[in-house]
C-alpha cells in the first residue's frame, strides 16, 4: 500500500515512523533518516547523560509501537520509509561513544554500512524477529555493534 504525504503529516504515529518526513526521500530514505538522526544528536548530546539516555530508551519503546502500527497499516514488515529505527539506532551508537566531529561523521558511515549489509547477528534479528520489535531491534543492534567498532578503533589508536 502506498501512503500519501498528507496522511503522514496528519497522523502523528506515521509522522514519527517516517522520521518527520525524511522517510519520503526518493533515494536512500534510511540514509536521509540517519542524517536527521545526526542533526538531532547534536542537540541531544548537550543534555545531561541521564536525560539523553532516557530519551533514547523511551524512543526505542515508543518506536516498537509506532513502527509496528505503521508497518501493519502499510502491509509491509519493514517499509523503507519507516526510519524511526535508524534515528534511535544512531542515537544509541553515539550515546555510547565520544561525541566529536570525527566520530559523529565516521559513526554515520559505519551505521549505514551496518544497517545496509546487516552482518551477523543483525541479519538473524532482521529475519527472525517480527513486528515493531524486529524493526527496532536490528537497528539498535547495529548501533551497539557500531559503538563497539568505534571503541576498538579508539583503543587501537592509543
Amino acid at each position: 500500500m502506498t501512503i500519501s504525504k498528507k496522511e503522514i503529516l496528519c497522523n502523528p504515529i506515521f509522522l514519527l515512523a517516517f522520521g518527520f518526513g525524511s522517510g519520503f526521500a526518493p533515494k536512500a530514505p534510511g540514509t536521509a533518516g540517519t542524517l536527521l538522526a545526526v542533526l538531532i544528536h547534536l542537540i541531544l548530546v548537550n543534555l545531561p547523560p541521564w536525560i539523553h539516555g532516557t530519551i533514547i530508551f523511551a524512543a526505542f519503546f515508543i518506536g516498537i509501537w509506532i513502527c509496528g502500527r505503521t508497518a501493519e497499516y502499510l502491509g509491509v514488515h519493514d517499509h523503507e520509509g519507516i526510519v524511526w529505527d535508524e534515528l534511535v539506532g544512531y542515537w544509541l551508537m553515539m550515546f555510547l561513544v565520544p561525541s566529536n566531529w570525527l566520530w559523529v561523521s565516521f559513526g554515520f558511515v559505519l551505521f549505514r554500512i551496518l544497517d545496509i549489509f546487516k552482518p551477523w547477528p543483525i541479519s538473524v534479528v532482521d529475519r527472525q524477529v517480527g513486528g515493531g520489535l524486529g524493526i527496532m531491534l536490528d537497528d539498535l543492534l547495529a548501533g551497539v555493534m557500531g559503538a563497539v567498532c568505534i571503541h576498538a578503533l579508539i583503543v587501537l589508536s592509543v
